[in-house]
């Protein structure tokens, strides 16, 4: 039936899981018990559920025996691996609010977040790459060379007492894996039950901390309820049955890599399988190749990047069905070749925020070709999403840009001790504001055409970055393009186009603009080019506008104006 007004809500004949994480993870056990549930590549370890049941009870139990009560935060820092799930599914069982800590913090931001979830615990790997988050961690709290495990006394952090290596440490004030793994002969299974017991679906489990454009991040807070059905609901919409095995090399301290990939595959009893601890296009491609993965996961420019991998016609990946490309528009020559030369012949696309469990909409393996690269899908089961005019907050006919919102299930429980902004993103009503800009259709596929907060206004002109970045992709030469405003003393804002050209190509700034001039509206021709192969962006793939405005701003040595 086609839509009257911007406004879908999705139907399914499948019902909303209505358990806590710890319970439907004791039942996937007991029915999937000797199937594959995790393979981490880089470790040489691989699991069954009852092995992964066995590692998960005796952290939960040390937990329980080191004071970890229900609703205490822990937090955890670290690239993907094995111990991440244990420790993912290990605080489910005892209830304590898990903390996902961005591998690419700094000391800054690690004492930001652990102060404002007042996290008990941290749970870390020593280093990775150039991090070292011992050495940060001893940077913050200098006394951990003078006491013992789990003794930890702050006055900048008075709720950190325990913190955790994956591995083993030198430094005697943190636990190594094993010294901490100990302490669970001291917890019966009978405690651990009791605890379990405890738990409500609706408890908040989860705290992750978005990227926010200014200021810092907010901790958006998730619960049992939110995450687990939509980590079931998007595995659902791809198909996934026991038999399925999925790459993951998101990370795991964002939604698409702990929701999308760990329950999704925990839901369906499929195998979760971790190529490398960050992301290596060829370690991907490896690991499909090696267990016979039918779904890959991935940003777009993950896909492109193995796609241009010298030796990609070597590896064999006929085994892949299915997977999700999130956190971007894929672009149409992307898409074709992950279907043809990559198999995924049922690749969907899926968007969403943190804030939303992350899943609002995922396309469909019937989904037309057309709508897998110019829209998000339609709307997620049992969730309710409509577009509005911002400033009126009346529903936005069909084909109308307007904000997009969602209720449902899967909004967040709110911002983590911030009531006054979690005021701002969720209204009376339960509709959590996403600040994105989008349209519908009368068949319900959305596309999303940009952040509010990305429009640039140009002498009074709405100007939508989208628009022109796909124009630009349309030239030969050109393989990525970004665009933003800087401040103008005349118009309030101009235009620069950010350019990755094609390799061995090249381009001069007036070809740029000679080949807008007249496909596009005067306004919209980029008054500044920098040509650019390092966009900046978050880990998750998604480009960071606002830093693109600073670093163009203070080239062009160009002033912030404070009225345009």
């Amino acid at each position: 039936m086609s839509l009257t007004v911007s406004y879908a809500s999705g139907v399914s004949d499948k019902p909303l899981l209505g358990v806590p994480i710890s319970q439907l993870f004791d039942q996937i056990v007991d029915q999937f018990a000797k199937r594959e549930a995790v393979v981490s590549i880089h470790q040489n370890t691989r699991l069954n559920y009852s092995q992964l049941a066995e590692r998960v009870n005796e952290l939960a139990k040390a937990f329980i025996a080191a004071g970890f009560k229900k609703g205490d935060r822990v937090g955890v820092w670290s690239p993907n691996n094995i111990e991440w799930l244990v420790t993912q599914y290990a605080t489910a069982k005892v209830g304590a609010v898990l903390v996902t800590i961005n591998p690419a913090y700094r000391t800054h931001e690690l004492a930001y977040v652990l102060e404002q979830s007042g996290c008990k615990g941290l749970v870390l790997q020593n280093q990775f790459k150039t991090s070292n988050y011992e050495a940060m961690v001893g940077e913050l709290c200098p006394n951990l060379n003078m006491i013992g495990p789990g003794k930890l006394n702050s006055a900048k952090f008075p709720n950190l007492k325990t913190i955790v290596s994956m591995t083993s440490s030198a430094v005697s004030g943190i636990y190594s894996w094993d010294e901490f793994l100990d302490l669970a002969k001291d917890s019966s299974d009978e405690q651990l039950q009791t605890r379990q017991s405890g738990q409500e679906m609706d408890d908040a489990i989860n705290i992750q901390y978005t990227s926010g454009t200014t200021g810092f991040p907010k901790g958006a807070t998730l619960s049992h309820h939110n995450i687990l059905n939509n980590g079931y609901f998007v595995a659902a919409t791809m198909n996934f049955t026991e038999v399925d095995r999925l790459v993951i090399p998101v990370p795991l301290y964002h939604c698409f890599g702990m929701v999308m990939g760990n329950l999704g595959c925990l839901t369906h009893g499929a195998c979760a399988i971790y190529p490398s601890e960050g992301f290596e296009p060829e370690a991907a491609l490896q690991a499909v190749q090696a267990e016979k993965a039918t779904a890959l996961y991935g940003v777009p420019t993950m896909f492109i990047a193995e796609l241009a991998l010298p030796n990609f016609s070597e590896f064999e990946l006929s085994s892949l069905r299915t997977g999700i490309m999130a956190g971007a528009p894929c672009p149409i020559e992307t898409m074709k070749q992950v279907n043809d030369l990559m198999h995924m012949t049922e690749v969907e696309i899926a968007y969403g925020m943190t804030e939303t469990s992350p899943v609002s909409f995922q396309t469909h393996v019937d989904s037309p070709f057309d709508k897998q690269v110019s829209t998000v899908g339609r709307v997620h089961p049992h969730v309710e999403v409509k577009i509005i005019n911002p400033e009126s907050g009346s529903i936005c006919a069909l084909g109308e840009m307007g904000e997009l919102c969602t209720r449902g299930y899967s909004v967040m429980l709110g911002y983590w001790k911030n009531p006054e902004a979690t005021a701002m993103a969720i209204d009376s009503y339960g509709w959590m504001h996403t600040g994105d800009t989008a349209i519908m259709d009368k068949d319900g596929y959305v596309n999303i055409v940009g952040r509010i907060k990305d429009m640039i206004v140009r002498g009074g002109e709405n100007v939508y970055p989208r628009e022109i970045e796909e124009y630009l992709m349309t030239h030969v030469n050109i393989a990525a393009v970004q665009v933003t405003g800087v401040p103008d003393p005349k118009y309030g804002e101009e235009i620069i186009a950010w350019v990755e050209l094609t390799d061995g190509c090249q381009m001069s700034e007036d070809e740029v603009k000679e080949f807008c001039k007249g496909k596009i509206a005067h306004y919209k021709v980029p008054r500044y080019i920098r040509f650019s192969d390092d966009f900046p962006m978050t880990v998750t793939g998604k480009v960071q506008k606002y830093k693109m405005r600073e670093i163009s701003t203070k080239e062009l040595k160009l002033k912030e104006q404070a009225t345009a």
